[in-house]
């Protein structure tokens, strides 16, 4: 098949401060040594979505690539006939940083349908959100020049309210704004009903379980099938 109580933000804070992977190491890899996987088998599809995010879209963590949030969505088109191809290109530890340079190499197969997931490592490491507002609208602009009827998805993120109220609102604006700058369909926060939830949550409290991806899916979902 085709594939705010004190003990909430502590949890919260620890999560989002770890749940990317570890963005330091990052810098180092070559954008082929992930190779995206298609969650599906294709031979009756001549449409793509792309998935483009750090661990969370990844499926860090998990059993298999099966049940992250990408995979998830394709059980749901192909229960539908929907004759789309999702492909998993989720990097642990990416920064918008890095996935501006990597996007080129992904950007040499056919997209219909881009989900950009990523700047959660920038917030962690406290980037300028004007830098990082850059680097995503960078990747938008690629992948529109060179797919101009791709449509667009942008996944929302939060940082920790520890992180200051100023720089938490300044991160918070990225998404919408992009979104409505770049006609994208917004997903307001990819993780709600998942951050500083435990029963959702791996045993390291970072990565989602299998249940927790079901959730991401369902969040994803309502925002996508309309572009369908």
């Amino acid at each position: 098949m085709k594939k705010i109580a004190a003990p909430f933000l502590i949890c919260f804070t620890f999560i989002l401060f770890t749940y990317c992977g570890n963005p330091t190491n990052n810098s180092n890899k070559d954008p082929q040594d992930s190779v995206p996987e298609s969650t599906s088998n294709p031979k009756d599809s001549s449409r793509n979505i792309l998935f483009f995010g750090n661990s969370l879209t990844a499926g860090l963590g998990l059993k298999n690539m099966e049940e992250a949030f990408p995979n998830l969505i394709q059980k749901r088109i192909d229960s539908l006939d929907l004759g789309y191809t999702c492909i998993n290109a989720g990097l642990s530890g990416e920064t918008s940083a890095g996935g501006k340079d990597r996007i080129d190499w992904l950007l040499k197969q056919p997209i219909d349908i881009f989900i950009l997931e990523l700047g959660a490592n920038d917030g962690l490491r406290g980037i300028d959100p004007t830098s990082t507002y850059n680097n995503l609208a960078t990747i938008v602009d690629k992948v529109k020049a060179a797919y101009p009827d791709c449509k667009l998805v942008l996944a929302g993120m939060k940082v920790p309210p520890s992180m200051g109220d100023t720089y938490f609102k300044q991160f918070e604006d990225i998404f919408p704004r992009l979104a409505k700058e770049k006609n994208m369909t917004l997903v307001p926060f990819l993780l709600d009903g998942v951050a500083g939830i435990s029963k959702l949550n791996q045993q390291d409290a970072v990565h989602p379980t299998a249940e927790g991806q079901h959730i991401l899916a369902d969040n994803v979902w309502k925002h996508l099938k309309g572009l369908l």
